[in-house]
């Protein structure tokens, strides 16, 4: 590793804001949300995610890598859910040892009810502070980052 080269000052003056970004960003976003809808981010995440897919189901292990959780993270996370009603866990039917996560009507009203208030929170902390040419030119940059991330398989939090 002695033989890696520091950042030179124009990659210093992109990491820097990303990690700020990255620790600054879901807190900006969470302080309001949680009260306001009962939500949390992640579970309005994986609501979202949810009310996206056919017949509003999905595999707990591809909820877990569309949402970008572990597999322990996201099972406790629709257990929440479940608890509350506004996501049903139900056996796989093609492997009995897998199970499902369905989104229920419940669990689309409080999504649709959290929506206005997620994208005004968005608006006010993300793009008001972008021209259209930034969010152009940063949407790629951004987008091949992720891959690279999501191509290295996260691992179990437990």
């Amino acid at each position: 590793m002695g033989d890696l080269a520091a950042l030179d000052p124009e990659e210093a003056a992109f990491w820097r804001p990303l990690i700020r970004i990255a620790i600054v960003l879901p807190r900006a976003l969470e302080d309001h949300f949680l009260p306001d809808t009962g939500l949390t981010s992640t579970d309005y995440g994986v609501l979202v995610a949810l009310s996206e897919a056919p017949d509003h189901l999905l595999r707990i292990s591809a909820l877990a890598a569309t949402t970008a959780l572990s597999l322990s993270r996201i099972s406790r996370v629709v257990d929440d859910l479940a608890r509350r009603g506004l996501v049903e866990k139900r056996r796989c039917a093609e492997d009995g040892r897998a199970s499902n996560a369905v989104l229920t009507d419940a669990g689309l009203v409080r999504l649709e009810a959290a929506y206005p208030g997620h994208l005004a929170r968005v608006r006010a902390a993300v793009f008001d502070h972008l021209s259209a040419e930034d969010i152009r030119t940063a949407g790629p940059v951004l987008a091949r980052l992720a891959a690279a991330l999501e191509a290295t398989p996260p691992t179990d939090d437990c």
